[in-house]
């Protein structure tokens, strides 16, 4: 049975992810981005990392941002400890299905949401917040005057750039600006990482990589000091 999460006890990670659904985002490329993380959550050493530890699940939620008011729960905050609670939240994302598709990219309203999603999360080990995007920050309160304000404390926060390399839209960065974007204005906390994918096509694999990054990494095997791009596979 998929348990809320809310009353429950301590879990090993609370993981939001936030999945953009801007303007640039055209609808074959949201259905690839949801399927994409359907079948990633269902990947075998996914679901082998989420219930790797009985008696320690993961806390999962998910939403979708765009505009500086259009941010919306897809799934919210759930305790995952068997594979059915897997199959059913991935089941819950491959059906899920866009409110709207004409808003811009506000990047800071979207961490001040995240924000008060995590103040919403059961008490966990670790807080990691996982942004999936395709452009960059175009409207309304700058990333970083959104940290600076104190939101955020103690959240890792994570980047899947989509870079679409042959598309040059206003709302798209060129190539590796967007990562740069990513990597300076968005990650944060030790730790800290990039995964890029090369087009919605890549999410799946992307996701997949980071996922298990996220879900494997150990405490104390975090290192202090400026983030860094992990090696392109």
């Amino acid at each position: 049975m998929l348990l809320p999460a809310a009353g429950h006890a301590a879990c090993r990670i609370a993981l939001l992810l936030a999945l953009d659904i801007s303007s640039s985002v055209d609808a074959d490329e949201d259905a690839q981005q949801r399927q994409g993380l359907a079948a990633a959550l269902m990947a075998p050493d996914v679901v082998a990392a989420i219930t790797a530890v009985p008696g320690q699940p993961v806390a999962l939620s998910v939403f979708e941002w765009s505009g500086q008011q259009q941010q919306d729960i897809m799934l919210d905050w759930v305790l995952l400890q068997t594979p059915d609670d897997v199959r059913r939240v991935a089941a819950q994302v491959a059906a899920s299905r866009r409110p709207y598709a004409e808003f811009s990219t506000a990047i800071g309203q979207m961490l001040v949401f995240a924000d008060a999603q995590f103040r919403r999360a059961p008490p966990c080990d670790r807080h990691v917040l996982d942004v999936s995007g395709d452009g960059v920050h175009n409207d309304g309160l700058l990333p970083a005057d959104a940290y600076a304000s104190g939101i955020l404390p103690d959240v890792m926060v994570n980047g899947l750039p989509i870079v679409e390399q042959d598309d040059r839209a206003l709302d798209h960065a060129a190539d590796d600006d967007l990562v740069s974007h990513y990597k300076n204005q968005l990650i944060r906390g030790a730790g800290a990482f990039l995964i890029r994918a090369d087009g919605f096509e890549d999410y799946e694999r992307a996701m997949q990589r980071k996922l298990l990054r996220e879900l494997t990494v150990q405490v104390g095997a975090l290192q202090t000091g400026p983030s860094r791009l992990p090696p392109r596979e």
